[in-house]
Formats: structure tokens, C-alpha cells, sequence
């Protein structure tokens, strides 16, 4: 852990593709138990901020400053290295879980060979390890329900089960990047309070990437808002959003759906 007590701190981080600047200068920290909010418009840089802790940039990024993982500058780690970090130590879940469950592989079967490659348990182990992840996210059934196939789940319940992926391997980090955009505002309050609840429990540092600063509202430590791919500010939720200096800031707000509205 570093001396800070942050368990990953982005610093004067600058990414570029072609002779576009997507990131400059970013600086960001993580803490365990503390759910950190990325707020911004789509294009603010947020999504590659978390691809950047991940080193899964673009092919061609050239990036700069430090990703600091419990002191470990995660940019100067060769691809090897990074394979070891990515779901063991930091995990992400995206906003589809399309993108992250194979439609032909059941349920069983995605966090199994997950957790054998990453911790090198056995198939029993990982088997009765993958039932009660489902059940840690509030999978009805799980004992039943890691067998069958992700077209089985609903919206919400697919994205239940992603988390589970992301968490398989008991990373310290994890990166949800819009995690409710595509479900109704039922099944959003659910996600989000899973997400409270994990970070709660399991002590995790949870990154918690969206555009809606409502959603932020409900879960978040602590916010940053980017725009233009800067950090224009940052600080524990109640301040920022009860206060906010920055114009930007203010504007985020103001946009937001008042009640009678």
C-alpha cells in the first residue's frame, strides 16, 4: 500500500493518439472501501482514463505521467506483467455485459476458467468459488443459475453476472464504466446499491465512470469531473456537488431533471 493510503493514483497522466492530446494531465486516486466517480460528457476522456489503468490504450497511444499501483508505476510494465494485473488486481465492467460474457459459454463455465487461469484452483474449488460469487450479487438461484447461458439473464441480471466476472479473481480495483446507462431506473438503483455493497464488504476501491452525475449522487466518496480531457474538479461528493467551483461543474448540475419537472 502506499504511504498516502491510495491503493492506485494517477498522476499528471497525458495520453495522445495521432496528433490528438485525449488526456492531459489527469490526476486521480483511488482508496479501498471508497467509491470514486468519474463524471463528464462523452469525449471528456473518462472511459480512457480506466482503459489507460488497464493498459488497454488504443494501438498506436503514446501515454505519459505515472499509474501507481500500490507504488508499482503500472505504464512502465511490460505486456506479460499487465496480463497478471488485468482481474487480478484491477477489474473492469463495462457498460454492455456483451462485451465481457460469451454468448455460446454458460455462466459456469466464464467465471471458472477465469479464476483457474488467474489463481490456479482447481475445477471443483472454482466451481463452488463461481456459485458463490453469483450469489454475492444477488443471482436468485445461483447453485442452478451457473449453468445456464447469458441470454437466460435479463438486462440487469446479465450485468450481475459481469460483476461477478470482474470480482472472480478478488481484484483490489474495480472499474465500472457506465455500468447503468442501458438499464431502466429500477434496475440502475439495484446495480448501484450492489456496487455500494461490494465496495462496503470487500473493502474494494471502486472507479465508477458515468455522464449522469444523478447516478453519482447515489454511491460515490468522492468525484472528479473531467471535460476536454482535464480533471477540473475534484473533492469528497457532498462539496462538489452542493458547491461546486468549477463552471463546468455548476452546468453538470444545472442540467439535471428537478423534481415537479
Amino acid at each position: 500500500m502506499s504511504l498516502s493510503g491510495d491503493v492506485l493514483r494517477v498522476e499528471g497522466l497525458t495520453v495522445g493518439i495521432g496528433p490528438h492530446e485525449i488526456l492531459r494531465g489527469v490526476d486521480l486516486a483511488l482508496a479501498p472501501g471508497r467509491v470514486h466517480g468519474l463524471a463528464g460528457e462523452s469525449g471528456s476522456g473518462k472511459t480512457m482514463t480506466g482503459l489507460a489503468a488497464l493498459g488497454l490504450l488504443p494501438h498506436g497511444a503514446r501515454a505519459s505521467g505515472r499509474i501507481l499501483l500500490e507504488g508499482r508505476d503500472l505504464l512502465g510494465l511490460r505486456p506479460r506483467e499487465l496480463n497478471a494485473v488485468r482481474g487480478r488486481e484491477i477489474a473492469m465492467v463495462f457498460q454492455d455485459p456483451a462485451t465481457s460474457l460469451h454468448p455460446m459459454l454458460s455462466i459456469g463455465r466464464q467465471l471458472t476458467e477465469h479464476m483457474r487461469h488467474h489463481l490456479g484452483i482447481g475445477k471443483a474449488e472454482a466451481r463452488a468459488r463461481a456459485v458463490d460469487l453469483l450469489g454475492q450479487v444477488r443471482i436468485p438461484g445461483p447453485a442452478a443459475a451457473v449453468d445456464r447461458y447469458p441470454h437466460q439473464f435479463s438486462g440487469g441480471m446479465r450485468q450481475r453476472v459481469a460483476i461477478a466476472v470482474a470480482l472472480a479473481c478478488g481484484p483490489k480495483i474495480l472499474i465500472a464504466d457506465e455500468p447503468t446507462t442501458a438499464l431502466d431506473v429500477t434496475v440502475q438503483a439495484g446495480i448501484l446499491r450492489l456496487l455500494r455493497g461490494l465496495c462496503d464488504d470487500l473493502g474494494l476501491a471502486v472507479l465508477l465512470v458515468t455522464h449522469d452525475l444523478g447516478v453519482m449522487s447515489a454511491v460515490a466518496d468522492d468525484v472528479s469531473v473531467m471535460k476536454d480531457g482535464l480533471v477540473v474538479e475534484t473533492g469528497p461528493r457532498g462539496r462538489v456537488l452542493r458547491e461546486p467551483e468549477h463552471p463546468y461543474t455548476r452546468a453538470l448540475l444545472d442540467a439535471l431533471p428537478r423534481e415537479g419537472q
